[in-house]
């Protein structure tokens, strides 16, 4: 009976807690706009990744040489 006394209070302050969190989001806009983040997965609007010349990229880098140690 005595452990009432403690889940009682331990409840209201977990639930005082989830309330202000709640109004928090609230504020801050969390729950402004619940439809397009649904339907922008529908949209196909990825664009095709650019591909370097191969002209561009040999001038732009040197080769590299690797170096073997003889030990």
């Amino acid at each position: 009976m005595d452990i009432i006394y403690v889940l009682i209070p331990l409840s209201i302050l977990l639930i005082s807690i989830a309330v202000l969190v709640f109004f928090w989001a609230v504020k801050g806009g969390q729950f402004d706009d619940l439809d397009s983040p649904a339907h922008r997965i529908l949209f196909d609007d990825d664009d095709e990744p650019v591909k370097p010349d191969s002209a561009s990229s040999t001038t732009d880098h040197p080769p590299t040489t690797s170096r073997k140690s003889d030990d």
